[in-house]
């Protein structure tokens, strides 16, 4: 089995696939649109900010890639800026459109209540029953780097929530879609299981 990390500029491919390498899993790094449709599972990754994250996508074809997946019902993690990308869009300088595959928008914090961007641990509280990317986890402390949060048009795509004096979408979930908004890589042990339990999903279904 193979995991696909999308590379499309903006991602960071090193610390992903260096995890999901001491998980055991075998990886391709790639733009490529049949490499990545044969992999059993897509890691989508993201740093910077969300409209450069889009024209980079549309650039290469890798938003329709990614459509493609989700309709094939690939399994598709989203991390980061790459969870916010799955969603319909963000108000990051500005209006942008994402990929549409879960209905939502990401907005920012407001300043000066909260300390932007919000940077350090948070701890996750689990929210759906019964969901195989939490699996055997009990809830505990992930590490979240980001200015922008996504508000959700569908209460049920949410997986897991973080306190950040408001109610933070931490991980979401739509039929073979995930999102997690922290960085598991960077999430010691609790981080790793969630990566983990995302490649085994990826893995039933190859």
């Amino acid at each position: 089995m193979t995991i696909a990390i999308v590379d499309y500029g903006m991602g960071n491919l090193h610390s992903v696939s260096k995890a999901v390498e001491r998980l055991g899993y075998d990886y391709v790094i790639s733009g490529d649109e049949r490499e990545i449709m044969q992999a059993s599972g897509i890691l989508l990754p993201g740093v910077g900010a969300f409209g450069d994250a889009m024209i980079h996508l549309r650039e290469t074809g890798l938003d329709q890639v990614m459509q493609r997946a989700a309709s094939e019902n690939k399994p598709l993690l989203g991390i980061c800026l790459g969870m916010q990308l799955l969603f319909d869009g963000s108000a990051e300088h500005g209006d942008h459109e994402g990929l549409g595959l879960l209905p939502g928008r990401a907005v920012r914090f407001k300043a000066g209540e909260l300390k932007v961007p919000h940077m350090g641990w948070n701890r996750l509280r689990f929210t759906s029953e019964n969901e195989p990317l939490l699996s055997g986890l009990e809830p505990g402390h992930v590490y979240f780097v980001h200015s922008y949060h996504v508000e959700l048009e569908q209460p049920g795509d949410l997986i897991a929530s973080a306190d950040y004096g408001l109610p933070v979408t931490a991980i979401v979930g739509r039929g073979n879609v995930y999102g997690m908004q922290f960085h598991p890589e960077k999430s010691g042990e609790l981080g790793m299981s969630l990566l983990r339990n995302f490649l085994k999903l990826s893995e039933a279904q190859a």
